[in-house]
């Protein structure tokens, strides 16, 4: 089993999305703003910004309903300084696009080898929107048996309720199972099913170029 962002894919900084962002003075948000706006809008827990009991509500639901995804995400991009309601949509619109989602170098190669030895595949996202078109958009469909999505299932990481469903999908036993992803707290919840665990470091794309081979490998899937 595959977690998706950080692990799979990455959505990567990319400064075209960024350039015409504003503080509310006017000011364009220097690079250390802009690479903490990603990391806001793509960490896999923790609280980024505080919030009012409306938008709580919305933070800890946002993987179970695509409009409270909407909303939170934008409020956070106003706490986080973008100023303007039209930016802040436009660059959340490129956060739900699987078309800006890139793959690590060795994600073809660890689905493609994994399915090829026979081992069922499966991906588990805590997410509220459709990532399968980012796969299919680059031939990954095949290697993956199952997707599970947490907005479509209500269910999230780590509840095991959610893992527990991917492993009855795939027709595998937990202890026949390993999960990969980026987060101990969220991705290491399998562990309490009996499945194994590796972690990988979400990094950029260009920085982690076998991080899924070597997890694999070392438990001894490939």
């Amino acid at each position: 089993m595959f977690d998706f962002s950080g692990t799979l894919f990455r959505l990567e900084q990319n400064s075209s999305w960024l350039s015409d962002l504003t503080t509310p003075d006017g000011a364009p948000l220097d690079v250390e703003a802009q690479t903490e706006l990603m990391r806001r809008m793509t960490a896999p827990t923790g609280q980024v910004v505080e919030l009012s009991d409306e938008y709580q509500h919305a933070w800890e639901n946002r993987d179970l309903d695509p409009a409270l995804h909407r909303k939170i995400y934008l409020e956070v991009l106003r706490k986080s300084g973008v100023a303007h309601a039209h930016q802040a949509e436009a660059l959340y619109n490129r956060l739900i696009d699987p078309a800006e989602w890139t793959p690590y170098p060795d994600t073809e190669a660890a689905l493609k080898d994994t399915a090829a030895k026979g081992v069922k595949v499966g991906v588990l996202s805590n997410i509220a929107f459709d990532i399968r078109p980012a796969f299919a958009m680059r031939g990954y469909t095949d290697f993956v048996d199952e997707f599970l999505l947490s907005f479509e299932e209500g269910y999230i990481k780590p509840q095991p309720e959610v893992f527990r469903l991917l492993i009855d999908k795939l027709g595998v036993a937990p202890e026949d199972t390993l999960m990969v992803g980026d987060s101990e707290e969220a991705d290491g919840g399998a562990k309490a099913l009996g499945c194994a665990f590796a972690l990988v470091d979400p990094l950029p794309t260009t920085e982690r170029p076998d991080g899924l081979l070597t997890a694999l490998r070392t438990h001894g899937v490939l």
